[in-house]
């Protein structure tokens, strides 16, 4: 892996994937009707991940002294951008082995510390936090449908939670405000596409208004 600035975020540093990474190595293919193992999401920059941490960059305030929770931190993008803006405590949730690795290096290499829970937290209470920073965590149907009961408890707990996201099928698009947008690459685009809008929302506990990103595959 190599470590290199993130586009878009020039101020973090990730080890990131080439061809030559070898990371295939890492994959195992639990999936006996699977012809190819999906290379690790912790090694690349999603675009909710992406869209939030340049948000928190740019807007310190949001996370200044305060408790933050990296939801499905992935490579650490989010946390680690917490912790730069001035975080008073970053943990970061990843059940990845792998990830869980990938996370302590990427967060050693930028000179911050964070609190890494390699363990599901989302089938108990959240933890004490004052804000939950969620890129990326609606990819998938199940995925999304096991998120929301965690997230509608941290909600129930007083705990503020901003979701980062490029507009996937699953978004849960009643409950979220918008609040920014940033142009920023996600994962699997080509190095010269086109910046697409990502976006930052504030869940809510009661249906919001229309949300103004469309649907992305």
């Amino acid at each position: 892996m190599r470590l290199a600035s993130v586009p878009a975020l020039p101020e973090i540093r990730l080890y990131t994937s080439h061809p030559s990474s070898g990371l295939r190595r890492l994959v195992e293919d639990d999936d006996a009707d699977s012809q190819e193992p999906q290379p690790p999401y912790w090694a690349y920059a999603w675009a909710g991940g992406a869209v939030l941490a340049r948000y928190v960059l740019d807007h310190p305030e949001i996370v200044a002294g305060r408790r933050v929770l990296d939801l499905g931190a992935g490579s650490g993008i989010v946390g680690i951008a917490a912790a730069k803006a001035g975080a008073g405590a970053v943990m970061a949730a990843e059940v990845d082995r792998n990830g869980v690795a990938a996370l302590a290096l990427n967060a050693a290499a930028n000179g911050v510390t964070i609190t890494i829970m390699g363990n599901d937290i989302t089938t108990g209470p959240p933890p004490a936090v004052d804000l939950v920073l969620a890129g990326d965590v609606f990819y998938g149907q199940g995925v999304a449908l096991g998120m929301m009961p965690f997230l509608d408890r941290c909600l129930a707990a007083g705990v503020e939670v901003l979701v980062g996201d490029p507009g996937r099928a699953y978004l849960p698009r009643s409950r979220l405000r918008l609040v920014a947008e940033y142009k920023v690459p996600d994962f699997g685009e080509a190095k010269d596409a086109s910046l697409k809008p990502s976006a930052v929302f504030r869940l809510e506990t009661e249906p919001s208004l229309a949300l103004p990103i469309r649907p992305s595959p």
